[in-house]
């Protein structure tokens, strides 16, 4: 079951970015722009987590992580904060008002993907904690590692994150400008390059289970992971 992510800013390019992310994840989506709009959102869809900005119009962001933190519904809802301010004095108060982590502007798309990820992962309980897996492969988040029939597979930076996107989302087909998003954001401009890491990728797997290619081509479209 996928999660689901409640984005909460006033900058309509700003949600677009996030939430497309989010989406080739695999999360699903909601939307809020101001204070008022997001406190009605949590407490209609529940999200899984919340990412708020602070500079909203009219309620802003730290006064709405504080009123969700007094409804016993979204009360263990995690925030992640947003903001373009820098000083640490907005920082703490944040995260005195209850919220679990705190990015400043300008990021990454990559960077959304992992803080969500993470604050997921922490305030999860530890008896629902699941690992992606399938039968003979098993991503190992928690230490970032992947497993292939009980073997460490020794991954770069980018075939650890390429797989580790293809396992959140199962049988989703992405395609290159898509997985150019996001795992390397804008490092790089050749789509090729997804096509030579995925290519070192599949020797690796293949080099350890020989009867195994869980990564899919479609012509024209991108790959998948079939599990």
């Amino acid at each position: 079951m996928s999660h689901r992510v409640l984005i909460v800013d006033d900058e309509l390019d700003l949600r677009e970015v996030m939430d497309y992310s989010l989406r080739m994840a695999g999360y699903e989506v909601d939307h809020a722009e101001s204070g008022t709009s997001a406190l009605a959102s949590a407490q209609r869809c529940l999200p899984d987590a919340i990412v708020l900005d602070i500079n909203l119009p009219g309620l802003d962001g730290l006064a709405v992580c504080e009123m969700l933190r007094l409804l016993a519904s979204t009360r263990e809802i995690p925030i992640l904060l947003l903001t373009a301010l820098a000083s640490e004095q907005t920082r703490k108060l944040g995260l005195q008002l209850g919220a679990n982590d705190y990015m400043t502007k300008p990021f990454s798309p990559r960077e959304v993907l992992a803080r969500v990820a993470a604050i997921l992962k922490r305030t999860q309980p530890a008896s629902s904690a699941s690992m992606p897996s399938t039968q003979a492969i098993v991503l190992d988040e928690e230490r970032a590692r992947v497993l292939c029939r009980g073997t460490a597979l020794a991954l770069t930076r980018y075939e650890y994150l390429l797989l580790t996107v293809f396992m959140r989302a199962p049988e989703r087909v992405y395609s290159r400008a898509q997985l150019m998003s996001l795992v390397w954001s804008h490092e790089v401009s050749q789509e090729r390059t997804v096509d030579t890491h995925i290519k070192s990728l599949r020797g690796k797997i293949h080099a350890l289970a020989p009867d195994l290619d869980p990564i899919q081509t479609h012509r024209g479209l991108g790959y998948s992971w079939q599990s």
